[in-house]
């Protein structure tokens, strides 16, 4: 994730670094169910990523502190690493993704983009514990409830 830190609108790439100074790790969760009754009527299907709970933010670091081209992440649910990423995967760079965004709304200080997802994408269930690292650091602990 990013958090935006000022105001902008139409921002080019080689600008966009000057529109976050912190990262995190989060997780938006999708109801595969609603999604897939959306998907067969030819709704749109918000419903099924805009619910209460429907993403957790987990804490946010200064980008300083990493190397934004290779910076690795983990998701272990009940402490088995279940996505494995790094951001040397990504198909869009941070800065690439700010300034297409932004191209269609108008960015916020303290706004938020989700990045992406790395492979690995599963079911949880209650009590299913959750844990997001970025590098060596742990952004969030969950339980599932």
């Amino acid at each position: 994730m990013v958090k935006i830190n000022k105001v902008g609108k139409h921002i080019a790439t080689r600008f966009a670094h000057k529109y976050y100074d912190e990262i995190g790790l989060g997780i938006d969760f999708t109801a595969r169910d609603i999604q897939q009754h959306c998907k067969e009527k030819g709704l749109p299907w918000e419903k099924a990523k805009a619910f209460d709970g429907s993403a957790v933010v987990g804490e946010f670091y200064a980008k300083s502190q990493f190397d934004l081209e290779n910076i690795s992440f983990q998701l272990i649910k009940n402490e088995e690493v279940v996505q494995d990423g790094n951001t040397q995967a990504m198909l869009w760079k941070i800065d690439e993704l700010i300034s297409y965004v932004s191209q269609y709304f108008t960015l916020k200080k303290g706004d938020i983009i989700f990045t992406g997802t790395p492979a690995g994408v599963g079911k949880v269930v209650e009590n299913d514990v959750l844990v997001g690292k970025i590098q060596d650091k742990i952004a969030f602990e969950i339980r599932v409830k």
